[in-house]
């Protein structure tokens, strides 16, 4: 019979493939917002605004926001694997990031649809 561990690092292929494509994801991001900022007629409030309030920069912006918080939850998941060995606290340390990575994707929600 094999013994299965609650919480192992048995992802692989799947996770990496991810960092991939979601680093994929907001190097295109990052991209398109320099070329974007660099062609606005002037950096002051009022063009970053009118930058930012179209539904596609929105989107895109959100889009990269999802990409960086399930890049850091790959990534901070693998750290608490690692290098926290005791059950019961690593579990409390993957409850919280996830709740924190969660509520930062509302905060981002929030703040681009507020716009």
């Amino acid at each position: 019979m094999v013994k299965r561990l609650a919480v192992g690092a048995h992802y692989g292929l799947r996770d990496w493939l991810a960092q991939r494509v979601t680093a994929t994801v907001m190097a295109i991001y990052t991209v398109y917002m320099v070329v974007r900022v660099l062609s606005l007629p002037a950096f002051d409030n009022a063009a970053w605004r009118v930058l930012m309030s179209g539904s596609f920069t929105k989107f895109a912006s959100f889009l990269f926001a999802l990409a960086l918080f399930y890049h850091a939850w790959v990534g901070v998941r693998d750290i608490w694997m690692d290098y926290v060995k005791p059950l019961s606290v690593r579990l409390i340390l993957h409850v919280m990031t996830l709740l924190a990575l969660v509520g930062y994707a509302g905060w981002v929600a929030t703040i681009l649809w507020r716009l």
